[in-house]
């Protein structure tokens, strides 16, 4: 029983304990500095493939071309800066992991909340409506003639 606790416990933690085996050996930069750099900011560029991973992260072969291109600007003598702006203005503010808030992506950081509102809106007047129904509200009294009819048929049952 320890041993599958040992197990499970370790299996929960290894993605965050291994580095990212995405980035191939051929990729990596032999300057230590502008490999970090590189590293940094792969990992705020998204992976247009798999969308909620970074290039860092992915495997897709669209991620590596995409680190590649960050690795030859950086070799080239972009600052950082430069490299995001670059990426960006070839990709757009989609490729960024964290995009900035402004008219253009305005439905990207809006949206959750404007669905989630959406959402407690429908289910707030969906209940109310059930409420009502539930309660009998919409519902008109028995006339005298439907109340007749509905005690004979009651006293037939017993």
């Amino acid at each position: 029983m320890k041993r599958l606790l040992l197990a499970v416990l370790l299996a929960l933690s290894a993605p965050a304990a291994i580095p990212a085996l995405a980035v191939q050996p051929d990729e990596v930069l032999p300057d230590p500095a502008l490999e970090s750099r590189a590293r940094a900011i792969s990992q705020e560029l998204r992976c247009l493939v798999c969308q909620n991973q970074s290039i860092d992260d992915s495997n897709a072969p669209l991620a590596r071309d995409l680190r590649l291109l960050v690795r030859d600007r950086l070799k080239a003598g972009d600052s950082d800066d430069k490299v995001m702006e670059f990426v960006t203005d070839r990709y757009g503010d989609y490729v960024l992991l964290r995009p900035p808030f402004k008219a253009t992506t305005l439905v990207l950081w809006i949206g959750p909340f404007a669905v989630l509102l959406l959402g407690a809106a429908g289910t707030f007047l969906f209940l109310r409506g059930r409420r009502g129904v539930a309660a009998g509200a919409d519902t008109a009294p028995l006339s005298a003639d439907e109340r007749r009819r509905l005690d004979a048929l009651l006293r037939k049952d017993d």
